[in-house]
């Protein structure tokens, strides 16, 4: 291995991705067997981009499942556009549906404040609106 070679600390502070992390990639195979240096793992810029891809990835909420998708992608081979394109539109869907989800959650969580903080309710507002779903 090149004398460019870092160990895993220095690739989680690189890319702030958690060694724990780090390993579990490795484990499902997201992130590939590091060479070893005696008992220590041994990585290269070539981990350092492809986790630092992974991490981005999962930033914007990507599955493991569609991280490894684009990583195979990105890969190249005969991947198009319209391939990552139709990936990120699905997510898209997914992510607006989830936005959705979280303004109707708004919306409960602050009439139920709105109320505990009005007193006029006897028993708890929420733990009424809870009753209720």
């Amino acid at each position: 291995m090149a004398d460019s070679a870092i160990q895993i600390g220095e690739l989680s502070r690189r890319t702030g991705c958690n060694i724990e992390t780090i390993r579990y990639y490795e484990r499902i195979g997201l992130m590939p067997t590091p060479a070893r240096r005696g008992r220590y793992r041994s990585y290269g810029a070539d981990e350092v981009a492809r986790l630092g891809f992974v991490r981005r990835a999962r930033e914007l909420g990507f599955t493991l499942d569609e991280v490894r998708a684009l990583l195979g992608l990105a890969a190249g081979g005969g991947a198009t556009c319209a391939e990552v394109r139709d990936l990120a539109a699905a997510h898209l869907k997914d992510v607006r549906a989830r936005i959705a989800d979280l303004k109707r959650m708004e919306r409960v969580l602050a009439d139920s404040v709105r109320a505990c903080d009005a007193g006029q309710d006897p028993g708890c507002p929420l733990i009424e609106a809870l009753r209720a779903a």
